[in-house]
């Protein structure tokens, strides 16, 4: 790697944002802090192009990166979103056991040129999406609440408790109810994502909440190779070999939120989708979990030719 190339770290917090500048031949450190606020990002912007970097790295932070990563977009950088354990892994891998924010900026700065390219790139953020991702993650929450009140009713004995939770469960799924409305309603005002709905959904298991969640949360859909999709989502097996051994294939990482999503579609197309229910038939003697997260992974990549050659799904046994 060149040793000119220079990279930014930033390690964001609620009021400021810790910034490192690394290239591999650098000798002197350097790091700043700014404020976090329209006048920092202005100042990070300009203290970043003095040090010609072109290349921005952060973490999640519980949103707090997100007006950061808009800022320094718009001016003209490559900011790219981090997966947190990976780069934590990498300082450990290089031996620095030490975390604070300077620290952490540094570790962020140079694993932004170190890790892969997809990694970073899989992150990238869509402004245009904020509010279908916000109304996504609030329905998430949603069906959480749902679920902790069902599992609370299969113990409590009081009444007087189980009416309480019983009550405040039925307002839950009204607001669920009011809540998948609305989101029916965004998608039909923006053109481009209903016909995305429209097109994902002529595959026979794919409802609306897969079609809304995949828009807004992989918006990688399409612009992919089939490979690479798996992998964004987490359905994609690792080996698990050694010498003479040979382990059992795992999925690890990806988008939970999505694969979530896909799982519970994906029980209705192995019913109902004639390709993904005689893939599952052919795989029959196989762990359950096997079977089922090859589906996952056929009906995604199913879905990802559709949006690849913006046409629509058509039935064999109709053909």
């Amino acid at each position: 790697m060149a040793q000119s190339v220079m990279a930014g770290g930033l390690d964001v917090s609620k009021a400021w944002i810790d910034a490192a500048i690394w290239s591999p031949g650098l000798r002197e450190k350097l790091r700043e802090r700014f404020s976090q606020d329209p006048a920092g990002y202005a100042q990070l912007a300009a203290w970043l192009r003095e040090h010609r970097v072109a290349r921005v790295g952060l973490e999640a932070s519980g949103g707090y990166e997100v007006a950061v990563m808009d800022a320094l977009q718009a001016r003209g950088f490559e900011v790219f979103r981090l997966n947190a354990q990976r780069v934590r892994q990498f300082a450990k891998a290089k031996g620095r056991f030490a975390k604070n924010d300077r620290v952490d900026a540094v570790v962020i700065a140079q694993a932004v040129l170190v890790l892969p390219d997809e990694e970073a790139t899989a992150a990238l953020r869509r402004c245009d999406l904020d509010p279908l991702v916000e109304y996504l993650v609030y329905r998430r929450r949603l069906r959480e609440a749902i679920t902790d009140c069902d599992n609370q009713l299969e113990h409590l004995v009081s009444p007087g408790l189980r009416e309480r939770v019983k009550v405040h469960r039925d307002r839950l799924k009204v607001d669920l109810a009011f809540l998948d409305k609305d989101l029916a309603g965004q998608v039909a005002n923006t053109p481009a994502w209903r016909e995305a709905v429209e097109r994902l959904r002529t595959v026979k298991g794919v409802g609306p909440l897969l079609s809304q969640t995949l828009i807004a949360l992989l918006p990688e859909l399409g612009q992919v190779t089939r490979k690479a999709i798996a992998s964004l989502v987490g359905v994609a097996p690792f080996d698990d070999d050694s010498g003479k051994r040979v382990g059992e294939r795992h999925i690890k990482g990806g988008r939970e939120a999505v694969r979530e999503v896909l799982y519970m579609a994906t029980l209705s197309a192995m019913r109902y989708n004639p390709p993904i229910k005689a893939f599952a038939q052919r795989l029959a003697g196989k762990k359950p979990k096997v079977i089922i997260v090859a589906c996952m992974r056929k009906l995604l990549v199913t879905l990802n030719a559709l949006m690849r050659d913006k046409t629509v799904w058509r039935d064999p046994a109709a053909a």
